[in-house]
């Protein structure tokens, strides 16, 4: 059984506020909620500095994916959802299994917002590959296949991308994903219980609950032990494409079941934390409690403990908040007009509790209630109030425009440090070779593309890692993968308006605050670049120990170059991940890696501009666009 990772000062304030001491089950319940992985407590004051709100922005920040204005057809106005995440410590303990959880657990999120699932894009980060037959090599095999394996089998194209190869990921592989939707704005459905929906069905769908992924949420807090990757195995997900696929199909089956019944309900993605994360946070969200019954929960296991059921992460479940009137139809739209439990073993929908009034979050188990805690207080509203200011070094960015030099100095009491660049040497930190393609960069491997001449991992069939997805699978791919510096998709049947796509992040900047801003303003080039107008960003940051005062100064200049640059241009994150933790076990940090994705929109695809385009030695003006 894992340990909970709650520090002593966490698990005073659980016993203060409940007036006893913590069951087993809330002990797990709590560990899970207030990990770095869900409460983000290390970054969450930093991430106020981003800017947010935008007059694309349909659904902002805050539910399981954001939602940016894509165009009217027919007189129905479309929105484009986007939802961003990692899996990096998962992806380097199992790769494959890894990998491919990651690209489901953001297609949920997608999905939960009453999207179709349009399309998919991936920056990877490995370790050193340049020895066929290292662990390295062998990690950046199992993540392609994971990606590709599960992305092909849900049918859904990955669109844009990068991967780079450098040794300071070798303890701390990225697994970066992005999925993409289309929703006519008039039929969103929220990832919160509906205003009026106390009594309401909860209603848990998918794959039977069973022991893998109990403790992620905790494992992915923590800095990895190479000694322990043996025991945290058992914190990785196992997933199933297939189920997945037939998952979709039924939810766009439901969807289409509420709006003919004009149903208003929420939906959302069973992620870390599994069935208490996600029934708290709905229910939390839309201003309840909740009441769930573990004995009705459909287990793969006969005789689990309460907290594995509770709050174990197995993969491929979604949970409803439905009114009672039109339950038995859904349920009979999941089990019988799609067989979920013909798919697999004991895969269902079924009701598992209900929505309450009075803001407790209850747990039963036999006769027994397990959990009863203050639904705030578990999912964030109270613990927003805990202490979590840590030191960090502050990073300051300075720029002499008549020298042409960038310097970055490190305030705090060893002096300061200096990156520079010098434009009259043409000493640049990124470049681009002239057949266009994915960006190679200098000082690492980039693995995107065979066109940028870099060297690529050895694998079976000594392809670039992107040849294995399917780019241009359900028929509206526009630009494919790889073909211009960003993918663009065709996504409304009989429309011409298309969304664009493009991935950008350079671990070969050393300094945050360049890296962050670097980012931005090339993933806005990207886009810009075949024709789109850029309307919104994501962001994943990838970094180091919260507790280490330098790996936390990294992050939070990252932040400020985010910041800075969408601020400048004028473009809102509408979603975005935290990934922390990425230290080797001597506490050495990874590279700083804030990736970003950006959004365009192209009124005409006739008007795409695609394939190569022309050298550029450096990519991105002070505007975002080409010089």
């Amino acid at each position: 059984m894992p340990a909970v990772n709650l520090r002593p000062d966490e698990i005073e304030r659980i016993r203060t506020a409940l007036g006893r001491e913590p069951s087993t089950v809330e002990l797990h319940a709590f560990d899970a909620q207030w990990s770095e992985h869900c409460s983000y407590k290390s970054s969450r004051h930093f991430l106020k500095r981003l800017p947010v709100t935008g007059e694309n922005v349909v659904v902002g920040v805050g539910q399981d994916a954001g939602i940016v204005h894509l165009g009217t057809h027919d007189g129905e106005r479309y929105g484009i959802v986007i939802a961003h995440e990692s899996h990096n410590h998962p992806s380097q303990v199992v790769p494959f299994e890894g990998a491919a959880t990651g690209v489901g657990g953001i297609v949920r999120d997608v999905l939960c917002m009453g999207a179709e699932v349009i399309g998919l894009a991936d920056a990877l980060r490995f370790g050193d590959t340049s020895d066929p037959r290292s662990l390295q090599s062998s990690i950046a095999e199992g993540i392609v296949e994971g990606v590709a394996a599960y992305g092909n089998a849900i049918g859904v194209p990955n669109i844009a991308g990068d991967a780079y190869a450098l040794p300071g990921f070798d303890d701390n592989c990225l697994v970066n994903v992005i999925a993409m939707g289309i929703v006519k704005e008039s039929e969103i459905i929220n990832s919160y219980a509906p205003r009026g929906s106390a009594g309401w069905d909860l209603v848990l769908v998918g794959k039977a609950t069973d022991p893998s992924g109990f403790g992620g949420a905790s494992f992915s807090s923590v800095a990895l032990d190479a000694d322990d990757a043996e025991a945290n195995k058992g914190a990785v997900q196992v997933p199933d494409p297939f189920l997945k696929n037939v998952l979709m199909r039924a939810s766009y089956r439901v969807f289409a079941y509420l709006r003919e019944n004009n149903v208003t309900a929420g939906f959302k993605d069973l992620g870390a934390g599994g069935i208490m994360g996600c029934s708290a946070e709905i229910c939390s969200a839309g201003g309840y409690g909740a009441i769930i019954d573990l004995d009705d929960v459909n287990v793969a296991v006969e005789g689990m403990p309460p907290e594995v059921i509770a709050v174990g992460e197995t993969q491929e479940r979604l949970i409803w908040v439905l009114p009672p009137h039109v339950t038995a139809d859904v349920l009979r739209i999941y089990n019988e007009e799609f067989t979920l439990p013909e798919i697999a073993r004991h895969a269902c929908a079924v009701v598992i509790g209900c929505v309450s009034n009075d803001k407790r979050y209850v747990l039963r188990h036999g006769r027994d209630i397990v959990m009863d805690v203050d639904i705030d207080f578990l999912t964030g509203t109270i613990r927003d109030e805990l202490p979590y200011d840590r030191p960090s070094t502050t990073l300051r960015y300075a720029r002499d425009d008549t020298k042409g030099t960038l310097r970055y100095a490190r305030d705090d009491t060893k002096g300061t440090l200096r990156y520079a660049r010098d434009d009259t040497k043409g000493t640049l930190p990124y470049a681009r070779d002239d057949k266009g393609g994915d960006s190679a960069a200098g000082g690492g491997e980039n693995l995107s593309s065979r066109a940028s001449g870099a060297k690529r991992p050895e694998s079976r069939d000594d392809s670039p890692h992107w040849e294995r997805y399917d780019t241009s699978v359900r028929g509206c791919t526009v630009l494919a993968r790889n073909v211009a510096e960003a993918g663009v998709l065709a996504p409304i049947p009989g429309s011409r308006l298309g969304v664009a796509l493009a991935v950008a992040g350079d671990p070969t900047i050393t300094d945050a605050y360049a890296a962050g801003e670097f980012a931005v303003r090339e993933a806005v080039r990207k886009v810009r670049s075949v024709g789109a107008r850029p309307i919104a960003l994501t962001d994943c940051l990838n970094f180091g120990n919260p507790n280490n005062p330098e790996h936390l100064g990294q992050l939070v200049a990252a932040i400020d170059g985010l910041a800075a640059a969408a601020t400048e241009l004028g473009l809102p994150f509408v979603s975005g991940n935290v990934s922390l933790y990425n230290a080797d076990a001597s506490g050495n940090a990874i590279p700083p890696s804030p990736i970003v994705a950006c959004v365009g929109v192209i009124d005409d695809v006739a008007m795409v501009v695609g394939g190569p385009s022309t050298s550029l030695r450096y990519a991105g003006d002070d505007k975002g666009g080409a010089r």
